[in-house]
């Protein structure tokens, strides 16, 4: 099939498998539905085709090199070189750095400068997605403040917001990825994939939401974010960030640990029963919509196994395995995958996520975390479709 065959198969299976578990579907706006797919495209075909997009890729990775160079001189000192002599790599090159990014998001949220960019981005992204402006504030502020930091940013409001609402605002956080994450990423996959995947997520996001959970904005509460720092000094919104980053890098590396072992064990178990491991059998069931997503048939099941992965664990443990492999997969099927490694969706962040909430609202936890289930449902279609309209531009 064509990349054009494979995209449009794509676009029916992800349609239908958001309807089925649509409960309004007379709510579903599809002008704002094809209008947010052709800005899609358009924007895949900018990061990873054109020249001046493949420029701001290249500036954007450049920047992160810089920001981890920085980063690395702060770990080095406290671990005595032990990084730049192959020593606990993972943790002192890839988690370690979170640590410098989150210092910097909470700078640039103190001065004002992350709320004034989030305001306009959302301002001109509600016109295009035909969302509410909390929607459309909520998709940026994902994006770089993180799944869990960023719920701070709406403490005052969450009590007042419908079931609807907070379904999207969580299937948001779990369908992006944090800025402060991003450099670790960068370590594992190409840059170009990495920063596509940063913008085709949100826009993909908002078409899978618009089916899945489509609602009208007119009578929900108007955005009010509250004033993250009020009353703190520089230096304790600082402290604040920094160890906020730590304990970050710290979950991470706790669930990499739990997540690693579990799946080694798994594997073992499920090797002695059946012959094949864990992953082989998740891989089969992912192995048509790796094909759908333009995975030449060849190899849609070695990468079918890794979509397992990121799915039962999560997306690091997934780029891990897929580091392992790359040599044996094509350049196209290497960008796929990684477009739809780039976000949250796996079962572990129903737990973050959810508990993000019920910390600042405790009811409002309660209702996410019983649609659970529905938040992995809906991102992995998110990551899905984003995949798919790369699979496209890629050709």
């Amino acid at each position: 099939m064509s990349p054009i065959a494979h995209f449009a198969l794509a676009l029916v299976v992800v349609a239908i498998l958001a309807l089925l578990v649509c409960r309004d579907r007379k709510s579903i706006r599809i002008r704002y539905v094809i209008q947010l797919l052709v800005i899609e495209v358009l924007l895949a075909y900018f990061f990873l085709h054109s020249e001046a997009g493949l420029g701001f890729v290249k500036g954007f990775a450049a920047l992160f090199d810089k920001l981890l160079g920085f980063a690395g001189q702060g770990t080095d000192f406290v671990f005595g070189g032990m990084g730049d002599k192959g020593l606990a790599f993972f943790f002192l090159k890839v988690l370690c750095p979170i640590v410098f990014i989150s210092a910097l998001i909470g700078i640039l949220q103190y001065i004002k400068v992350l709320p004034f960019i989030i305001r306009i981005i959302g301002t001109v992204l509600s016109k295009v997605n035909g969302m509410g402006k909390l929607e459309s504030f909520n998709a940026v502020s994902s994006l770089i403040l993180g799944q869990s930091e960023n719920f701070i940013a709406y403490k005052d409001i969450l009590g007042k917001m419908s079931e609807k609402r907070m379904y999207t605002m969580a299937a948001t956080a779990m369908s992006t990825v944090s800025m402060s994450i991003v450099g670790a990423y960068m370590t594992m996959l190409d840059a170009k994939y990495v920063v596509a995947a940063l913008v085709l997520n949100m826009f993909s996001t908002f078409i899978v939401l618009s089916l899945v959970n489509p609602y009208n904005t007119n009578n929900e509460e108007e955005l009010h974010l509250g004033n993250l720092h009020e009353g703190q000094s520089f230096f304790e919104m600082l402290g604040e960030y920094i160890l906020a980053g730590f304990k970050v890098a710290i979950i991470v590396a706790a669930m990499l640990i739990g997540f690693i072992a579990l799946i080694a064990a798994l594997n073992g178990l499920f090797s002695a029963i059946f012959g094949l491991s864990f992953q082989d059998i998740l891989g089969y069931f992912f192995y048509p919509f790796a094909w759908i997503m333009g995975i030449p048939q060849h190899e849609a099941l070695q990468v079918g196994s890794i979509m397992a992965t990121k799915l039962v664990s999560n997306e690091f443990v997934a780029m891990m395995e897929l580091q392992k492999m790359s040599a044996e997969l094509s350049p196209r099927s290497l960008g796929i995958l990684s477009v739809f490694l780039v976000s949250f969706a796996n079962f572990s962040s129903i737990g973050i996520v959810a508990g993000a909430i019920k910390g600042l609202n405790e009811q409002q936890g309660n209702v996410v975390s019983r649609f659970g289930l529905k938040l992995v449902y809906g991102s992995t279609l998110v990551s899905i479709l984003s995949a798919s309209i790369a699979g496209l531009v890629l050709g």
